[in-house]
């Protein structure tokens, strides 16, 4: 940020923004609890802002890869805010919240794959790890703490005011962000939508190297994520703990991020991005699994930080590789792609581990997963030596 007066507003943009989502998420979330008191609902909210974004990841980059990006991102900011204030002004039913929800989360899907293209704009390229991890860590900061803030603003308003709260910060984003230069399109294809998103997706299915990062990502979060769903299970059946014994174990993740972009910022540039990749896969899932096999509340914490080291690796490790050998022209739909595709492998796992829960326990469950992503570990980088394509990244101009 001391290099970059730009990247500093980037910074400031999405931390402000990240707050507000977690703030927002909190506020949905206790709304459809006490209007609807379905557990059904509260998982269809979940899956609007977390699945259905993911139907359109081959859509979602298209719009960075024609216009300025700033412009994208000021947009996405300003249509998210709209929708934001609209849903607390209404406080509308189920049927048309999951509506709003999801169209909200396809811009904000659209904002993140606009937000990682634009960072080699931004700052030099021997900076890209640091950057990334700074990025990473002001975020999961924020997201961490949001509950705790949306604890404290319930003391003094209510669900339409947090709302509200949200919204602002997207408009504070908006501001921040429309102090970026402008970043155009490198080139315009002149093709449909339809096309581009094509093309897109062909890129990765053709490049080799980004094709099994990308198979391997989806596959290790699709039987990693299930962690969500099935830590409050073990927090309570299997290690006994309360319901506050069991909130701490979920900033386990949090903790680990922070500490592991921190570190990262520092020591990241001295690993090519496929080895921190794959470490990072391997942490995470290795987190899983040890966490199935922990014995009190304070060792599951503490197995559970060490998996948040794993899933900063992979943030950093990824978005990095990506930055750097995607062609600009294409960089957003590469992005759109690939989290879009992680959105689903989220869902997947979040339905099938559920069944794995339910016909299991918590224990069997994160074991399950741990191993599964190990072996898809594995996997990936046996494919990736195979490919015979796991030439080093362009050298970092210094």
């Amino acid at each position: 940020m001391r290099g970059s007066g730009a990247f500093g507003a980037l910074w400031g943009a999405r931390a402000v923004s990240v707050l507000g989502d977690s703030l927002g998420l909190v506020a949905l979330l206790l709304y459809v609890q006490a209007s609807t008191g379905a557990a059904i609902a509260v998982a269809l909210l979940l899956l609007a802002g977390d699945f259905v974004p993911g139907l359109f990841g081959a859509f979602a980059g298209v719009v960075g890869d024609r216009f300025d990006l700033r412009r994208v991102m000021v947009g996405c900011d300003l249509v998210q805010g709209a929708l934001t204030v609209a849903m607390a002004l209404v406080l509308p039913p189920l049927e048309v919240l999951l509506v709003m929800v999801a169209v909200r989360s396809v811009t904000a899907q659209v904002f993140q794959a606009a937000s990682r293209s634009a960072m080699p704009a931004l700052v030099r390229d021997d900076q890209l790890e640091a950057a990334n991890s700074a990025l990473g860590a002001g975020t999961s900061g924020l997201e961490a703490v949001g509950p705790i803030v949306a604890a404290g603003l319930f003391l003094v308003t209510d669900v339409r005011g947090i709302l509200l709260v949200d919204a602002a910060t997207f408009f504070v984003s908006a501001g921040l962000l429309a102090r970026l230069p402008k970043i155009p399109p490198t080139e315009a294809t002149g093709h449909s939508v339809l096309k581009d998103a094509r093309d897109g997706l062909g890129y990765i299915l053709r490049t080799a190297q980004i094709r099994v990062i990308g198979i391997g990502f989806f596959a290790t979060v699709a039987f990693n994520g299930v962690d969500d769903v099935a830590m409050v299970f073990l927090a309570k059946d299997e290690l006994r703990g309360s319901d506050s014994a069991a909130a701490t174990l979920y900033a386990g993740v949090g903790i680990g991020l922070i500490v592991g972009f921190a570190i990262l910022a520092r020591y990241a540039g001295r690993l090519t991005m496929p080895v921190l990749i794959l470490l990072g896969f391997a942490v995470s899932s290795a987190g899983n699994l040890v966490t199935g096999l922990a014995w009190a509340i304070w060792a599951a914490l503490a197995l559970q930080v060490i998996r948040g080291l794993g899933i900063a690796g992979i943030d950093v490790g990824v978005n990095t590789y990506l930055q750097r050998v995607v062609p600009p022209q294409l960089r957003s739909r590469v992005f759109g792609n690939l989290y879009g595709a992680i959105g689903l492998a989220a869902g997947m796992s979040y339905v099938l581990g559920g069944l794995l829960l339910q016909r299991t326990d918590a224990r069997t469950t994160f074991v399950t997963a741990g191993v599964g992503g190990l072996v898809a570990t594995a996997a990936t980088a046996i494919a990736l030596r195979r490919s015979g394509r796991e030439e080093r990244e362009p050298p970092v101009r210094r």
